[in-house]
């Protein structure tokens, strides 16, 4: 079967502001599922990014309505224009809402695994926010652990009954933790507002070492956020994280949140990372956004995503050392000798972590990415939490 099989196609020229597109907007460059689907096998033609919309809403949680949003978004992003750089964007078009939800599932995931496999970045546009345990299960063949990152005022799951919990918008983080086989490594959720969240539910992500940033964090300095995205595989964004004056096209928004300007670097921060392999975006909906406002911001957050994946420096520590700057610390109690990287192409910051239980010659790291201020900690005789909960998780 064909990925194309999967897609209906689009009509460009619905999304145009004017009588055509400008030679360098979006509009004009990208290869869309019109006429002819595009060529995903051609290594000197295939895109490196695929935008499909998901016209799926039945479990989005208060939310109707959410399933238009891929053509909303659609005249904003193609009337925008390239940054100083050849893109090449293939859009797939949108998978409508299969028979059943579980259809709508095992369609995306589909698409995802094959986009993946073949090098190809796809972005999502739901759509409910539970198509992001679909996008997650498109990784299940792959082969390889899974860092997930969500951007939500919310933990989307339901602490109360954690097993046989139906899946949608609110718990899909359910069934992502409890799925077979396990393969997530670590999930991060950024920007939760902490009386939208549990105290038993933050308790759990402690218990489980996944990591959390509340709004409060970020506010004024959101590059403390960069590390936990760059380390995402995957990156799933609800729109309701922005706050309703900034966003008012959903139904769940909230009066405080992300400003427009905050979510669009947090998507440049996913498009910059050399491990990020998918991005959603979802539960925005037109039916709340009459000026159009939110379709223009996710537009924009999209833009981003792309001048990101644009400015990558592919500057993981995998390649010669002569690339980094490399700084070494000891504990207060002598424990641990505390490897870190600094990039020379982008001062960022990693931290060399061994697998549980490794004091062979040929001791296994991960490296993780971490901020400047996990080396001050470590320079001042303290064990950095995210080194602790990375070793614990490499098991």
């Amino acid at each position: 079967m064909s990925l194309a099989d999967f897609f209906t196609p689009i009509l460009t020229q619905e999304f145009s502001s004017g009588v055509d597109f400008y030679t360098s907007q979006f509009g004009k460059i990208i290869q869309a599922n019109e006429d002819s689907f595009p060529d995903l096998e051609d290594a000197e033609k295939k895109p490196h990014i695929a935008l499909l919309g998901v016209e799926e809403d039945r479990a989005s949680v208060q939310n109707g309505g959410a399933k238009k949003s891929p053509n909303a978004v659609r005249k904003h992003f193609y009337n925008l224009y390239q940054g100083d750089y050849d893109v090449r964007i293939g859009d797939l078009g949108n998978i409508q809402a299969g028979a059943t939800i579980q259809d709508t599932y095992i369609a995306l995931k589909t698409v995802v695994e094959e986009l993946v496999k073949q090098d190809i970045l796809p972005v999502i546009i739901g759509g409910g926010q539970d198509l992001t345990f679909a996008q997650y299960t498109g990784y299940e063949g792959l082969e390889q652990r899974v860092e997930v990152a969500v951007v939500d005022a919310r933990f989307d799951l339901d602490q109360d009954h954690v097993e046989n919990t139906p899946l949608n918008s609110n718990t899909y983080l359910n069934h992502i933790i409890l799925h077979q086989p396990d393969y997530l490594f670590n999930l991060s959720n950024l920007a939760y507002q902490t009386y939208l969240v549990s105290k038993e539910s933050i308790n759990m992500y402690d218990k489980l070492f996944f990591s959390t940033m509340r709004i409060g964090m970020m506010a004024g300095q959101l590059d403390q956020a960069e590390p936990l995205i760059r380390a995402a595989d995957m990156v799933s964004f609800d729109i309701g994280a922005i706050r309703a004056s900034e966003a008012p096209g959903n139904a769940n928004a909230n009066p405080n949140g992300l400003y427009g300007d905050e979510a669009c670097q947090l998507a440049r921060y996913a498009g910059m990372s050399d491990k990020c392999s998918s991005i959603g975006f979802y539960e925005y909906n037109p039916t709340f956004d009459p000026m159009g406002h939110t379709g223009s911001l996710v537009a924009q957050m999209i833009w981003c995503f792309v001048d990101g994946y644009y400015s990558r420096k592919n500057d993981t520590p995998v390649i010669p050392k002569s690339a980094y700057i490399i700084y070494r610390t000891t504990l207060k109690n002598e424990d641990y000798e505390l490897i870190f990287v600094k990039s020379k192409k982008s001062d960022r910051w990693w931290m060399q972590v061994p697998y549980f239980g490794s004091r062979s010659v040929n001791e296994r790291y991960y490296w993780v990415p971490c901020r400047y201020e996990d080396y001050q900690q470590a320079v001042g005789g303290d064990m950095p939490d995210l080194w602790w909960k990375t070793h614990q998780k490499l098991q």
